[in-house]
Formats: C-alpha cells, sequence, structure tokens
C-alpha cells in the first residue's frame, strides 16, 4: 500500500530552519524528521512513499538521491570515479518524488497525485509530525468500518482544530476553533481513492471542504490514538523532539 507524504509546505514558524531547508528535512536525532515518520510506516512493513513535494523540492529530491552517500562512508576512486561503500546504508523503500506546486494548498497536493496512486486505497500523513502509533492496526480499523476515510485522533494542546466524534463516527471537522472534547486531527489517514474526486484544484485545502465534506455525510472515522503524538510547528517543538530523542526516550522510534 503507498504511503503519501505532504512536504511541500513552507513552515513559517520555523524560519531558523527553514529559510535554508525545507520543514520535512529540519533534522531530529541527526535525521530529517522526514524519514522518522517514513520509518514509523516503514516498521510495519509499508515502505512504498510518494511524497507530495512544493517549498525547496529540490532539497528533498537530492537528499533522496543522494541517500546513500549521506549515509554512508565510502572511498572514491579519483582515477575512474568509481565508488566503494562502506558499512552501507540500505532501505528496502520504493520512493517517488512529486513536485505539486510552490503554492499549491494541501489537498490540491494529494489531488495532483491521483495517477501515482493507481486507484488504491492508500495512507497520508503530514511531514512535520511524529507518533508511536501503529499504522497496521489504523489499515485493520478502516477496513473493518468501510468507510471513505479514516483519520489518527490524538490529543494535544489545545491550539489544534478539534474533532466532534460519536462511536468512531466524526460528526464535525472544525479547523482549530476552541477544544472543549480533547480530540484533534493527528493525520496518519486511510483514505479510499473516491475521495480524490472531492477535491476541486490546487487552492483546496484538505482540511477544510473535502474532509468537513465527508464528515458530513458519515464517511470519515476516528481511529483513536491515546500514545505519542507531537507535531513540530515551532523551534520549541523541535527543540522538544530533540531532548527526547538525545535522552534516549524517543517513543516514535526504535533506535537501530
Amino acid at each position: 500500500m503507498k504511503v503519501v507524504i505532504l512536504a511541500g509546505g513552507y513552515g513559517t514558524r520555523l524560519a531558523e530552519f527553514t529559510d535554508v531547508i525545507p520543514k520535512p528535512m529540519v533534522p531530529v536525532g541527526g535525521k530529517p524528521i522526514l524519514l522518522h515518520i517514513m520509518q514509523t510506516y516503514a516498521s510495519r512493513g509499508f515502505n512504498e512513499f510518494i511524497l507530495a513535494l512544493g517549498y525547496k523540492a529540490d532539497v528533498i529530491k537530492q537528499y533522496f538521491l543522494n541517500y546513500a552517500s549521506i549515509n554512508s562512508d565510502f572511498t572514491v576512486s579519483m582515477s575512474d570515479g568509481s565508488i566503494e561503500f562502506h558499512n552501507s546504508s540500505s532501505l528496502d523503500w520504493k520512493v517517488t518524488l512529486v513536485d505539486t506546486g510552490l503554492n499549491t494548498m494541501t489537498g490540491g497536493r494529494v489531488k495532483r497525485l491521483k495517477d501515482h496512486v493507481n486507484n488504491e486505497t492508500f495512507m497520508l500523513t503530514y511531514g512535520d509530525g511524529v507518533s508511536d502509533v501503529d499504522v497496521g492496526e489504523v489499515l485493520k480499523f478502516h477496513k473493518k468500518h468501510g468507510q471513505m476515510v479514516t483519520v489518527t485522533t490524538v490529543r494535544p494542546s489545545a491550539r489544534f482544530g478539534e474533532l466532534d466524534i460519536k462511536e468512531d463516527t466524526v460528526n464535525s471537522f472544525a479547523e482549530k476553533p476552541q477544544t472543549s472534547k480533547g480530540w484533534i486531527n493527528g493525520g496518519y489517514f486511510v483514505i479510499e481513492p473516491e475521495f480524490i474526486d472531492s477535491i476541486d484544484g490546487d487552492e483546496t485545502i484538505l482540511e477544510r471542504q473535502p474532509l468537513e465534506g465527508v464528515a458530513h455525510k458519515g464517511q470519515l472515522m476516528a481511529y483513536r490514538h491515546e500514545g505519542f503524538w507531537q507535531c513540530m510547528d515551532t523551534v520549541r517543538d523541535r527543540d522538544y523532539l530533540e531532548k527526547l530523542w538525545a535522552t534516549g526516550d524517543a517513543p516514535w522510534l526504535v533506535r537501530e
């Protein structure tokens, strides 16, 4: 099953980093947060990724093009340019990198990936949030209820959008209101391909008309995750994740 990761935003609240690199490439524990997210999926056997790029897309493309050399020791023969890798860090992943436009909104980025999804159920998440969620269990939940979209819901601070949930059905999808019940959109979606047809175009924000629409139809289901989840919106968020990693208490990932 393909995993779509939205990795094209500007990340303006992380300008200390994102003036130079895109937000998904901001490092935590010496690795881009994007790689941490991908490893969450790969650890459950989902290793085919589609990255929806935009801002500084070339930086992410270059990273994956040069992954072996960046993450391995190697010897270069200056006479013929041949390279011998030592302790090669190889991953059994397939990564498709798609430039979905500099100013395209989140929904529009998904719309542009329709041909890559190939009319199949797919997973989707954001390129800036890590979690210890079992994405295999999210998929099982999705298959069991049979509706169009599953969103993983989590319980962080009140500054995020709130979901009204009753018996696992999301009755409303509100973008950043005053929190009263504690469940918010944590990403880690499972989506049926026909959902893409509900997205108008590049200016469509995923979290508004498309998700609000399927919620209104009773087609948006919530997988409630009580464990760890943390987004990386600000430098403070990034420093918190870095501290967890440095102290050996990074619950989203087992160290290699």
